[in-house]
């Protein structure tokens, strides 16, 4: 499959329709190549090593906040650097760069936007798209992202369309059980407004709400950058 045409591949559907992709291996989520697709989630399980690493990195870390523009072969320097080398975090290390190379195989792409952050609150929380092409999102501990079946969203109440109104109140969506929740260690892909082809379609989703300490988040996004201007 060539990755490059299938992402540069533009919209010939007047009315737009898209799906999820839900998958129990790595591959499910190259599925967000398929134009009907605006989100694609590999469900996987994190291990003990996994898990107990995440666990230590908030507790050790808790204002985490790395945010860099990278090459795929500098992750585990950057880790390393950030969160030092105990060797209880090598499976931790190893995971991130793995889904690294993931999202460059992917793309193509030799510079990525590279995030890990111990969140205490939500970073975003009303329902929005994002204007990127695709973002990779992982939590690796705590509760993970909200999002909205495409035919379940009046985009016509984002951003200012909601008139001030909170989501639960704009009738962005009709019925609280129209929100879909990843789980912890899902990885997923998030297909943007500026995938071509994709504009009108861009996923719908938030944070989701953090209420206490004991609730905190270790995340991972992942991001294009424009090789050309590589403020992030």
């Amino acid at each position: 499959m060539n990755l490059n045409k299938a992402f540069f591949k533009p919209n010939s559907y007047k009315v737009l329709n898209r799906q999820s992709h839900f998958g129990n291996n790595a591959a499910a989520i190259s599925e967000i190549f398929q134009e009907e697709i605006n989100i694609s989630v590999w469900q996987r399980n994190l291990n003990s090593a996994i898990m107990e690493a995440s666990e230590h990195i908030i507790d050790t870390n808790p204002n985490l906040q790395i945010s860099k523009v990278i090459t795929p072969n500098e992750v585990n320097e950057i880790l390393i650097s950030e969160l030092g080398s105990d060797n209880n975090l090598i499976y931790f290390y190893k995971d991130v760069s793995e889904l690294v190379q993931m999202f460059h195989y992917l793309f193509d792409l030799k510079n990525i936007g590279f995030r890990l952050r111990v969140l205490d609150h939500a970073m975003c929380p009303r329902f929005h798209v994002d204007r990127v092409p695709c973002r990779l999102i992982s939590t690796y501990k705590g509760i993970a992202s909200e999002w909205l079946p495409h035919q379940k969203v009046d985009r016509s109440k984002l951003g200012t369309g909601n008139q001030g109104k909170p989501d639960e109140e704009s009738g962005i969506y009709k019925n609280i059980s129209d929100i879909e929740y990843l789980d912890e260690g899902h990885v997923a892909l998030f297909k943007g407004e500026s995938w071509e082809g994709n504009e009108g379609a861009g996923l719908v989703h938030r944070s989701p709400k953090v209420e206490n300490e004991d609730q905190k988040r270790l995340l991972l996004t992942l991001d294009f950058v424009d090789n050309t201007q590589l403020n992030f």
